[in-house]
């Protein structure tokens, strides 16, 4: 799980998971490509990473909008000469509702980041790997996006999503040289996360019970998931959603 000479773009790299999968990537030797729409906490990230004798840079990219994506990967093109694993983990989550409370304005931003904002992002990773005939993709889905999430009808429906393009994308490319996976966390100790629960204590508790191993995931273990999808030790792993969930779904 080396990843010497190859370069990286990991979205939604400011903090959580994408942070963890960021210094994870950069320990093992990756040209990492920081890309958050948070500005301060992306170039915090970059630091970090150089500041442990890894390569960085940081661009700000808001992942709905097509051109700044486009523009992402172009820029690791120019810097690096190559995209070897695109890491499409940005997203939100918006409190909870129940789907008569959910409002349009809160649907469509959701929709917009999570679903729309993967799909600008598998895009154009896609049309420079083809040409390279080779690459991995790594998207950031959830147990919300293979079972249900109760109060949480966008979010679920977005994460569905991402598990149905990772899963189309893979039978399509796959003779290309490209594997598409995802990732499929639960409730992972990140700020995310933690706004979900941070004011309901009860739920919190009964959440964590609910996990066989009677605790919430870290973002270094989903960081070094992703690390090994990406790695030839996966090879042969391709349109798999896999939850990383200390046995929620099971």
């Amino acid at each position: 799980m080396h990843f010497t000479t190859q370069s990286v773009i990991i979205t939604g790299a400011s903090s959580g998971i994408g942070k963890a999968t960021a210094l994870e990537f950069a320990k093992r030797g990756a040209k990492v490509v920081v890309s958050d729409i948070n500005e301060v906490a992306g170039q915090a990230t970059k630091e970090e990473i150089m500041a442990l004798g890894g390569q960085a840079i940081f661009v700000k990219t808001d992942v709905s909008n097509a051109q700044e994506v486009e523009a992402l990967v172009a820029t690791c093109i120019e810097q690096y000469g190559q995209l070897d694993h695109m890491i499409n983990n940005a997203g939100i989550g918006q409190g909870l509702f129940f789907f008569d409370q959910i409002t349009d304005e809160h649907w469509h931003k959701t929709i917009a980041v999570n679903q729309t904002g993967v799909f600008y992002c598998m895009r154009a990773a896609l049309k420079v790997m083809k040409v390279q005939r080779k690459g991995t993709i790594i998207n950031t889905a959830s147990a919300a996006g293979i079972g249900a999430a109760s109060r949480m009808g966008a979010y679920a429906a977005s994460k569905h999503a991402v598990v149905g393009m990772t899963k189309t994308a893979a039978v399509e490319y796959g003779k290309f040289g490209i594997r598409v996976n995802a990732i499929c966390p639960t409730v992972i100790e990140t700020p995310m996360g933690d706004s979900y629960l941070a004011d309901n204590t009860d739920l919190k508790e009964m959440m964590r019970q609910s996990v066989p191993m009677k605790r919430f995931g870290h973002p270094e273990e989903v960081a070094r998931t992703i690390c090994w999808l990406c790695s030839e030790d996966a090879s042969y792993l391709n349109g798999v959603a896999l939850p990383v969930d200390g046995g929620s779904t099971a």
